[in-house]
Protein backbone atom coordinates (compact mmCIF):
# COMPACT_ATOMS: atom_id res chain seq x y z
CA UNK A 1 0.00 0.00 0.00
CA UNK A 2 1.08 3.08 -0.87
CA UNK A 3 1.54 6.43 1.42
CA UNK A 4 -1.74 8.16 -0.41
CA UNK A 5 -3.82 5.11 -0.10
CA UNK A 6 -2.64 4.79 3.20
CA UNK A 7 -3.12 8.20 3.99
CA UNK A 8 -7.00 8.21 2.41
CA UNK A 9 -7.82 4.63 4.37
CA UNK A 10 -6.90 6.36 7.83
CA UNK A 11 -9.25 9.17 6.73
CA UNK A 12 -12.68 6.41 6.59
CA UNK A 13 -14.24 5.35 9.72
CA UNK A 14 -12.67 2.47 11.36
CA UNK A 15 -15.51 -0.01 10.36
CA UNK A 16 -15.28 1.37 6.54
CA UNK A 17 -11.48 0.43 7.21
CA UNK A 18 -12.02 -2.89 8.87
CA UNK A 19 -14.31 -3.61 6.11
CA UNK A 20 -11.57 -2.93 3.55
CA UNK A 21 -8.86 -4.38 5.24
CA UNK A 22 -10.75 -8.25 5.54
CA UNK A 23 -12.32 -7.73 1.76
CA UNK A 24 -8.02 -7.12 0.68
CA UNK A 25 -7.26 -10.15 2.95
CA UNK A 26 -10.10 -12.25 1.47
CA UNK A 27 -9.32 -11.17 -2.06
CA UNK A 28 -6.10 -12.34 -1.48
CA UNK A 29 -6.53 -15.37 0.15
CA UNK A 30 -8.92 -16.31 -2.62
CA UNK A 31 -6.56 -16.22 -5.18
CA UNK A 32 -3.84 -18.28 -3.24
CA UNK A 33 -6.60 -20.92 -3.03
CA UNK A 34 -7.03 -20.75 -7.05
CA UNK A 35 -3.75 -20.86 -7.95
CA UNK A 36 -3.35 -24.05 -5.56
CA UNK A 37 -6.70 -25.57 -7.48
CA UNK A 38 -5.01 -25.12 -10.68
CA UNK A 39 -2.04 -26.74 -9.88
CA UNK A 40 -4.03 -29.29 -8.64
CA UNK A 41 -6.01 -29.89 -11.94
CA UNK A 42 -3.48 -29.39 -14.00
CA UNK A 43 -1.72 -32.41 -12.49
CA UNK A 44 -4.74 -34.04 -13.36
CA UNK A 45 -4.65 -32.90 -16.92
CA UNK A 46 -1.16 -33.91 -17.56
CA UNK A 47 -1.91 -37.67 -15.37
CA UNK A 48 -5.11 -38.33 -17.67
CA UNK A 49 -3.18 -37.15 -21.20
CA UNK A 50 -0.38 -39.66 -19.66
CA UNK A 51 -3.10 -42.35 -18.96
CA UNK A 52 -4.72 -42.13 -22.33
CA UNK A 53 -1.85 -42.76 -24.34
CA UNK A 54 -1.62 -46.58 -23.08
CA UNK A 55 -3.20 -49.13 -24.74
CA UNK A 56 -6.43 -50.05 -22.90
CA UNK A 57 -7.73 -46.89 -23.04
CA UNK A 58 -10.93 -45.75 -24.87
CA UNK A 59 -12.43 -42.90 -25.36
CA UNK A 60 -15.80 -42.01 -23.24
CA UNK A 61 -19.16 -41.45 -25.34
CA UNK A 62 -19.92 -38.08 -22.58
CA UNK A 63 -23.89 -37.93 -21.82
CA UNK A 64 -25.62 -34.79 -23.29
CA UNK A 65 -26.67 -34.43 -19.84
CA UNK A 66 -23.23 -32.37 -19.13
CA UNK A 67 -24.04 -29.68 -21.14
CA UNK A 68 -27.24 -28.77 -19.23
CA UNK A 69 -24.95 -28.84 -16.16
CA UNK A 70 -22.46 -26.84 -18.13
CA UNK A 71 -25.72 -24.24 -19.52
CA UNK A 72 -26.02 -24.34 -15.47
CA UNK A 73 -22.93 -23.29 -13.94
CA UNK A 74 -23.01 -20.57 -17.01
CA UNK A 75 -25.71 -19.03 -15.67
CA UNK A 76 -24.51 -19.11 -12.15
CA UNK A 77 -21.80 -17.50 -13.21
CA UNK A 78 -23.94 -14.68 -15.14
CA UNK A 79 -25.96 -14.41 -11.89
CA UNK A 80 -23.38 -14.07 -9.41
CA UNK A 81 -21.16 -11.17 -11.67
CA UNK A 82 -24.91 -9.31 -12.02
CA UNK A 83 -25.24 -9.56 -8.14
CA UNK A 84 -22.02 -8.25 -7.12
CA UNK A 85 -22.66 -5.38 -9.64
CA UNK A 86 -26.72 -4.28 -8.49
CA UNK A 87 -26.91 -1.40 -5.63
CA UNK A 88 -30.31 -2.31 -5.02
CA UNK A 89 -31.29 -5.13 -2.60
CA UNK A 90 -33.91 -6.78 -3.34
CA UNK A 91 -32.41 -7.89 -6.97
CA UNK A 92 -28.96 -8.47 -5.46
CA UNK A 93 -30.24 -10.84 -3.35
CA UNK A 94 -32.79 -12.76 -6.40
CA UNK A 95 -29.72 -12.80 -8.41
CA UNK A 96 -27.39 -13.81 -5.79
CA UNK A 97 -30.24 -16.65 -5.09
CA UNK A 98 -30.32 -17.32 -8.30
CA UNK A 99 -26.29 -18.11 -8.66
CA UNK A 100 -26.68 -20.44 -5.55
CA UNK A 101 -29.95 -22.67 -7.47
CA UNK A 102 -28.25 -22.66 -10.76
CA UNK A 103 -24.56 -23.91 -8.55
CA UNK A 104 -27.21 -27.00 -6.06
CA UNK A 105 -28.94 -27.66 -9.97
CA UNK A 106 -25.12 -27.98 -11.67
CA UNK A 107 -23.97 -30.82 -8.82
CA UNK A 108 -27.50 -32.77 -9.43
CA UNK A 109 -26.96 -32.77 -13.05
CA UNK A 110 -23.81 -33.88 -12.09
CA UNK A 111 -24.98 -37.19 -10.52
CA UNK A 112 -27.71 -37.44 -12.98
CA UNK A 113 -24.47 -37.84 -15.70
CA UNK A 114 -22.71 -39.98 -13.08
CA UNK A 115 -26.23 -42.18 -13.24
CA UNK A 116 -26.14 -42.02 -17.30
CA UNK A 117 -22.69 -43.35 -17.01
CA UNK A 118 -22.97 -46.29 -14.82
CA UNK A 119 -26.35 -47.22 -17.09
CA UNK A 120 -23.84 -47.29 -19.90
CA UNK A 121 -21.33 -49.61 -18.19
CA UNK A 122 -18.78 -46.95 -17.32
CA UNK A 123 -17.72 -47.57 -14.17
CA UNK A 124 -14.85 -46.11 -12.00
CA UNK A 125 -13.53 -49.47 -12.45
CA UNK A 126 -13.87 -49.72 -15.58
CA UNK A 127 -10.91 -48.61 -18.00
CA UNK A 128 -8.85 -45.66 -17.84
CA UNK A 129 -11.15 -42.75 -19.66
CA UNK A 130 -14.37 -44.18 -16.86
CA UNK A 131 -12.17 -43.72 -13.89
CA UNK A 132 -10.66 -40.39 -14.77
CA UNK A 133 -14.52 -39.34 -15.65
CA UNK A 134 -15.14 -40.06 -11.82
CA UNK A 135 -12.26 -38.08 -10.79
CA UNK A 136 -12.13 -35.01 -12.11
CA UNK A 137 -15.86 -34.68 -12.54
CA UNK A 138 -15.92 -35.18 -8.17
CA UNK A 139 -12.95 -32.64 -7.65
CA UNK A 140 -14.60 -30.37 -9.49
CA UNK A 141 -17.95 -30.97 -7.96
CA UNK A 142 -16.47 -31.00 -4.36
CA UNK A 143 -14.71 -27.59 -5.08
CA UNK A 144 -18.09 -26.18 -6.24
CA UNK A 145 -19.99 -27.64 -3.09
CA UNK A 146 -17.22 -25.96 -1.17
CA UNK A 147 -17.99 -22.61 -2.69
CA UNK A 148 -21.27 -22.91 -1.87
CA UNK A 149 -20.66 -22.71 1.56
CA UNK A 150 -18.96 -19.29 0.77
CA UNK A 151 -22.13 -18.39 -0.94
CA UNK A 152 -24.03 -19.01 2.10
CA UNK A 153 -22.05 -16.99 3.80
CA UNK A 154 -22.13 -13.98 1.58
CA UNK A 155 -25.73 -14.94 1.79
CA UNK A 156 -26.81 -14.37 5.38
CA UNK A 157 -24.97 -10.96 5.38
CA UNK A 158 -26.68 -9.77 2.07
CA UNK A 159 -30.24 -10.10 3.93
CA UNK A 160 -28.88 -9.19 7.11
CA UNK A 161 -26.66 -6.11 6.22
CA UNK A 162 -26.70 -5.63 2.07
CA UNK A 163 -24.31 -3.11 2.33
CA UNK A 164 -21.93 -5.20 3.99
CA UNK A 165 -22.28 -8.20 1.14
CA UNK A 166 -21.18 -6.35 -2.01
CA UNK A 167 -17.24 -7.53 -1.55
CA UNK A 168 -18.29 -10.98 -0.29
CA UNK A 169 -20.31 -11.28 -3.14
CA UNK A 170 -17.95 -10.09 -5.55
CA UNK A 171 -15.35 -13.07 -4.11
CA UNK A 172 -18.23 -15.73 -4.59
CA UNK A 173 -18.34 -14.37 -8.57
CA UNK A 174 -15.03 -14.74 -8.56
CA UNK A 175 -14.68 -17.82 -7.91
CA UNK A 176 -17.60 -19.25 -9.89
CA UNK A 177 -16.04 -18.02 -12.90
CA UNK A 178 -13.04 -19.69 -11.51
CA UNK A 179 -14.76 -23.01 -11.75
CA UNK A 180 -16.65 -22.41 -15.15
CA UNK A 181 -13.63 -22.13 -16.59
CA UNK A 182 -12.21 -25.38 -15.19
CA UNK A 183 -14.93 -27.20 -15.90
CA UNK A 184 -14.96 -25.74 -19.28
CA UNK A 185 -11.62 -27.25 -19.40
CA UNK A 186 -12.72 -30.31 -17.95
CA UNK A 187 -15.26 -30.90 -20.01
CA UNK A 188 -13.27 -30.25 -23.19
CA UNK A 189 -10.34 -32.59 -22.17
CA UNK A 190 -13.28 -35.21 -21.41
CA UNK A 191 -14.26 -35.07 -24.57
CA UNK A 192 -11.69 -33.93 -27.14
CA UNK A 193 -8.36 -35.58 -26.21
CA UNK A 194 -9.10 -39.18 -27.39
CA UNK A 195 -6.63 -41.89 -26.87
CA UNK A 196 -5.13 -40.76 -30.39
CA UNK A 197 -4.84 -36.99 -29.40
CA UNK A 198 -2.99 -38.26 -26.62
CA UNK A 199 -0.57 -40.03 -27.86
CA UNK A 200 0.00 -37.33 -30.58
CA UNK A 201 0.51 -35.00 -27.54
CA UNK A 202 2.53 -37.38 -25.87
CA UNK A 203 4.67 -38.22 -28.68
CA UNK A 204 3.92 -41.95 -29.17
CA UNK A 205 1.92 -41.94 -32.03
Amino acid sequence: MNADAALRLRGLPRDVRLRDAHASAAGIGLWVFMGVVTALFSLFTVAYVMRMSSGDAVALALPWQLWLSSALLVAGSVALEAASRRVDPARMRRLLLAGGLCAVGFLGVQLWAWAAMAHAQVLPAGNPSGSFFYLLTAMHGLHLAGGLVGWAMAARVAWADPARAGWRIALCARYWHFMLAVWLALFALLGWVTPEVARVLCGTA
